[in-house]
């Protein structure tokens, strides 16, 4: 089902450079660079990089490219593509659950009384717990746009071959779950990131709001068998309210950050607010839009058939 083309009735028949999936590949891509980017400057405020802490900066590095080679590689050869994407993506949900637990481990207090192990303000002072996740929540939707869902809507996806694996529902409404988990994610680690400053500024209390909404439009979306245009319309202004809470947390700590005369000291920006956190928000609003574009890859394929039997000689 073309969610978007429901309310918005002219975008049926109008077509993409990239289908959905290739979209959503190429968002972990970016994503997954960024995200090293992002842990490198919170793991160096020390100054020292532990060996161990180096693992998600350069996976994030070595993964995004790998994610953007086989992106052309889908051009010629999809399944080949789609291996490599996948074997990525699974590492990256692993590198994901690895980084939750060793942050958590930072969070308790072995010495500690039973009662005393782990407290909220330890939660909020500790490493951020979500952050790693992030790795898990990307490779998840990244593995289900790394294959083929045939027949559109069926929730079957195509592996090697003539192999399928079935999901409980389509790819359009797992994206929406997907989403839903991810907002929800970013929410909480908005919440523990900004509960050190105990919310005492009201700039921090709209990405609460905008990301309850959010997370519940989404999730209410996913459920929805067939969803009218109103439905669809709050959605799409709830991912619209992410996409400029982003932006607007974006610029609020980057000025946080700047000095009274405006200067920038890196100083301050590796301790001060983190300035790439406000992304996520804008992040997971353009993956909520692009999980309604339309699913079906017919027409991509067909292109991708011809462009190969171009390139191939004549024969006789």
């Amino acid at each position: 089902m073309y969610y978007l083309a429901i309310l918005f009735p002219f975008l049926r028949g109008k077509r993409l450079p990239l289908s959905r999936d290739q979209l959503m590949l190429l968002m972990a891509a970016v994503n997954l660079l960024f995200l090293a980017i992002d842990i490198y400057l919170a793991h160096n405020l020390n100054g020292t990089i532990r060996p161990r802490e180096w693992i998600p900066i350069i996976f994030g590095v070595v993964a995004g490219t790998l994610l953007l080679l086989a992106g052309l590689i889908a051009l010629r050869w999809r399944q080949a593509a789609a291996s490599i994407a996948s074997v990525v993506l699974l590492t990256s949900i692993i590198v994901g659950l690895l980084g939750a637990y060793f942050h958590v481990v930072r969070a308790i207090r072995p010495e500690a009384a039973l009662g005393e192990r782990v407290s909220i303000p330890l939660l909020i002072w500790a490493p951020p717990i979500v952050g790693p996740l992030i790795f898990s929540l990307v490779g998840l939707w990244g593995v289900s746009a790394a294959w083929v869902e045939d027949p559109t809507d069926s929730g079957s996806l195509r592996l090697w071959g003539d192999t399928h694996i079935r999901l409980p529902f389509s790819k359009t409404r797992a994206y929406l779950f997907m989403v839903s988990l991810g907002i929800m994610a970013t929410l909480l680690s908005s919440v523990l990131d900004h509960g050190r400053a105990q919310f005492e500024n009201p700039w921090l209390w709209p990405p609460i709001a905008v990301g309850v909404f959010a997370t519940v439009v989404a999730f209410a979306l996913a459920v929805i068998d067939r969803p009218t245009r109103g439905d669809i319309g709050i959605y799409v202004a709830g991912m619209v309210l992410l996409l400029l809470t982003g932006l607007v947390g974006f610029i609020l700590h980057i000025q946080f950050d700047l000095t009274t005369q405006n200067a920038i000291v890196p100083e301050r920006f590796l301790r001060g607010a983190p300035f790439l956190a406000p992304m996520l928000f804008a992040n997971m609003g353009l993956v909520g839009l692009i999980s309604i574009l339309n699913p079906s890859e017919e027409q991509y394929q067909i292109d991708e058939a011809e462009m190969v039997a171009q390139a191939e000689p004549a024969v006789g």
